[in-house]
C-alpha cells in the first residue's frame, strides 16, 4: 500500500500551493454538511421568519454561497477556482431542533471543490448563528463533514454510514472513473 503524504509541503518542509498545471481537466462535485441545533423556540422564530435580522435561511443561503467564492481568500494555499455552479440547501429539523445545511460546489478544472463546499456549508451555519445569537447563545453548530467528491484521479468518494461503537475508524467507499 501506498503511503499517502502531506501535499502542501515541500521536500524540506515549506508550506507550498501544489501545482495542479499537469492534471486533467474534469467535471468535480463536492458536496459538504453541516448541522446547528438550537432551542425549539429559536427553531419556530426562524421557521415563521419572526427573527430580527430577517430571514434566517435566505441570508444563510446567500453567505454559503459567496462564502464558497471566496475560499482562496479565507483558507491559505486554497487555489482560486471558477466555480460553475454553488448550491446551498437549508432544511428544518423540528424533531432534532435542528437547520440541516447541505452545499454542493462543482466546476471542471484541474482540482477538486471540497475546501468550497465544507466552506459554504460552515458559512452558512456560523450564519444562522449570527443572526439567532441575540435569543439562543447556546446553538451548537456540529457535523460539519464532506460526504461527497467526485472527478479528478482519485475517482469518486462517498462517506459510509457511521462506524459501529466500537472505535473503528470510519469507512469510505471509492470508486474509480466518474
Amino acid at each position: 500500500m501506498k503511503r499517502k503524504t502531506l501535499t502542501h509541503f515541500d521536500g524540506t518542509g515549506n508550506a507550498r500551493m501544489v501545482d495542479v498545471g499537469d492534471k486533467d481537466v474534469t467535471e468535480r462535485v463536492a458536496v459538504a454538511r453541516a448541522s446547528v441545533t438550537m432551542q425549539a423556540a429559536t427553531l419556530k422564530l426562524i421557521a415563521t421568519r419572526k427573527a430580527k435580522k430577517g430571514d434566517v435561511l435566505a441570508v444563510a443561503q446567500l453567505a454559503g454561497i459567496m462564502a464558497a467564492k471566496k475560499t482562496p481568500d479565507l483558507i491559505p494555499l486554497c487555489h482560486p477556482l471558477a466555480l460553475s455552479s454553488v448550491d446551498v440547501k437549508l432544511s428544518l429539523d423540528p424533531k432534532r431542533k435542528a437547520v440541516d445545511i447541505e452545499a454542493t460546489c462543482k466546476l471542471k478544472g484541474r482540482t477538486g471543490v471540497e475546501m468550497e463546499a465544507l466552506t459554504a456549508a460552515s458559512v452558512a451555519a456560523l450564519t444562522v448563528y449570527d443572526m439567532c445569537k441575540s435569543v439562543d447563545r447556546g446553538m451548537v453548530i456540529s457535523g460539519v463533514k464532506l460526504v461527497h467528491k467526485s472527478g479528478g484521479k482519485s475517482g469518486t468518494w462517498d462517506i459510509s454510514s457511521p462506524p459501529p461503537s466500537s472505535g473503528e475508524v470510519p469507512r469510505h467507499t471509492r470508486r474509480r472513473g466518474s
